[in-house]
């Protein structure tokens, strides 16, 4: 597997334990109907949390970003923000987690009198999984670096499908990723429907061009914990920042670029359609961003 989501695997999570619907059960036991809306349709949304050091850090913003979600389609998650925190914190102390664990947060609209797209026949008790599994980035991919292709499948503005949505429904993504793949490389750098640069399918990209940080305005790109958090580590430690419409001619001309994620942190890009970037990995801007979201990171743990 490679990509910004790239990880080794470890044993410990075969023995795992799932929280499904209020109880903890494993994996085999991790069940749900095919007749749930997110099986038939992708209806629901997802947030990625991070446990560092003891702490999910973060937490507030991902929560909210949960709950605005559901809120956006109509979806009642059915516990309270408190109520999710609680799920979260039994299932780690279930599993004996404290740090280096990446967890999945699903909420789907639950399970359906038949298999078609109208929410309405849902039955009114929303699905909800967490998985928590000990996940850490490759060390590999700092010095690898990632490889992007542009691809032509374009992030969607909010009337059309709202990418700041955290929604199950990744087609398009997984389509753009696809196109990548096949030319290959290891993530799909998306456009705007203008042509601008605006994202990768699964991470927020920004690159480095002569000491300014550079990135989308972030009108048609993920609402990024992570990207957020950059965003302000610039502002907070006089980091030129620019966000604003980019051809990708600019990206693929810059010295140095790295994408962001809740799982990945910052991770390096090597190369833009097959245009390698000229500065050692990391390079220098992305290695200094790098130590200050490990101190954001620990700062937030130690609270």
């Amino acid at each position: 597997m490679a990509g910004s989501q790239d990880f080794a695997a470890d044993p410990r999570n075969a023995n795992a334990r799932i929280w499904l619907q209020g109880n903890l059960v494993t994996r085999a036991n991790a069940k749900v109907s095919v007749f749930d809306a997110g099986f038939v349709v992708g209806d629901g949304v997802w947030e990625g949390l991070r446990l560092h050091k003891g702490k999910l850090v973060f937490l507030d913003a991902h929560l909210d970003r949960l709950f605005a979600g559901a809120k956006a389609i109509n979806l009642d998650i059915g516990l309270t923000r408190q109520g999710v925190m609680d799920a979260l914190e039994t299932l780690l102390r279930a599993n004996g987690m404290e740090d280096g664990v990446h967890l999945r947060l699903m909420v789907t609209r639950g399970e359906k009198t038949g298999a078609n797209q109208d929410p309405r026949n849902a039955l009114g008790i929303p699905t909800i999984v967490i998985l928590a599994e000990w996940k850490v980035p490759s060390p590999a991919v700092v010095t690898r670096g990632l490889s992007l292709a542009t691809s032509t499948i374009l992030c969607t503005p909010a009337h059309m499908f709202d990418m700041r949505l955290n929604s199950h429904s990744r087609l398009n993504l997984i389509l753009a990723l696809n196109q990548a793949i096949a030319v290959g490389a290891d993530e799909a750098l998306m456009l705007d429907p203008q042509g601008f640069v605006s994202s990768c399918n699964a991470t927020n990209f920004f690159w480095v061009k002569d000491g300014q940080v550079r990135t989308s305005t972030g009108e048609f790109c993920f609402l990024g914990v992570t990207r957020a958090n950059v965003l302000q580590l610039c502002r907070d430690n006089n980091i030129p920042i620019r966000l604003d419409n980019f051809s990708v001619d600019d990206a693929r001309g810059a010295d140095e670029a790295f994408v962001t994620g809740t799982f990945g942190g910052l991770t390096p890009v090597r190369e833009i359609d097959g245009r390698a970037l000229p500065l050692t990995l990391p390079g220098p801007m992305t290695s200094r961003l790098r130590g200050l979201y490990e101190e954001l990171k620990n700062a937030e743990a130690a609270r």
